[in-house]
């Protein structure tokens, strides 16, 4: 008896993850989720130097910022609620030195376009079609830092408008990194401020937009994975939700990773990680005797596989 419907998903057979690749997430609260996996595991990966970006265009303005170099300075930023802001990042990135505000934003800009140069693999997750743009500037924030709404406007981004987007997104990283591997995902949480159709509404934009762009021939060596039909189809039971039953929970997001290692992870890397997260769980044992012979055995033995990972992957350090 079959009593779930699954998505396909295929291996892929070129341009696999594995220890040597550079991996570079951009994008929604989904980024933190597989990046934490990503970086759990030991691989080479950065995530959201500007914290989370929900809409495509704040990833835009934060590549082609980085990019062309076009540092912040002090007409960038703004003082509220006895901080610093950028409407380009997180608040995450808020600070009450408006020096080092600036600093901040600056050193994550040449981050970015190193990683970007760098990358083996892009990944960007994109959350929501729902923007709001500034009355003064009609520019698409990233966030509002609780600034007022009556200074904003809402807008939902056209199939067209996110198309165009990506179109120059992607041109731009190709610019500077031809050899990039591009994953397209949405996240799979729900933006229900926004309204229950409206939410409907803004995903169907984003998937629209991403397949108009990968439809595109000149758009080869850009992929989608399918974590947003992964939730919605497989995982279609409010078990598989956190308590505010809007975000995956742990359950979820395993099994979506589950999946993505599947589909994107060389043999080898699946070989090795098997080993990493046995070491991970050595280092969390709690001894019941910490002084006995064994314990110190134990401990000889996990260090030792920690210098073997080491000799053979540099730039893994537990």
């Amino acid at each position: 008896m079959k009593l779930q419907t699954q998505i396909p998903l295929h291996k892929r057979t070129e341009n696999l993850i594995d220890y040597r690749s550079k991996i570079f997430l951009l994008g929604s609260c989904f980024v933190e989720n597989i990046g934490q996996k990503l970086a759990y595991f030991k691989f080479q990966s950065h995530q959201n130097p500007f914290g989370i970006l929900f809409h495509p265009k704040a990833i835009e303005t934060l590549v082609f910022r980085a990019i062309d170099d076009k540092k912040y300075v002090a007409n960038d930023i703004f003082f509220h609620n006895e901080q610093w802001h950028c409407y380009d990042a997180h608040s995450q990135m808020s600070n009450s030195s408006k020096e080092m505000m600036l600093a901040n934003l600056n050193m994550q800009l040449d981050l970015t376009k190193q990683q970007l140069k760098e990358a083996s693999h892009v990944v960007l997750t994109l959350g929501t079609a729902w923007v709001y743009k500034h009355h003064t500037s009609n520019f698409a924030v990233a966030n509002c830092h609780k600034v007022s709404q009556q200074n904003f406007k809402k807008e939902l981004l056209s199939v067209k408008e996110i198309t165009e987007s990506l179109q120059t997104l992607m041109h731009k990283i190709k610019g500077v990194n031809a050899a990039a591997t591009v994953i397209f995902t949405v996240s799979p949480i729900r933006h229900i401020k926004d309204g229950f159709v409206e939410n409907t509404q803004s995903k169907a934009h984003l998937i629209a937009a991403i397949h108009a762009l990968l439809a595109n021939k000149s758009e080869s060596g850009n992929f989608y994975f399918s974590s947003y039909e992964l939730m919605m189809d497989e995982l279609r039971d409010y078990r598989f939700y956190a308590e505010d039953m809007l975000h995956p929970n742990a359950t979820a997001i395993n099994y979506i990773w589950e999946k993505f290692q599947k589909v994107w992870m060389s043999e080898d890397a699946l070989e090795t990680m098997v080993e990493v997260d046995s070491i991970q769980k050595g280092m969390s044992h709690q001894a019941f005797n910490p002084n006995s012979e064994a314990h110190s055995k134990f401990l000889a033995q996990l260090q030792r596989r920690k210098e073997t990972l080491h000799a053979k992957f540099k730039h893994m350090t537990f």
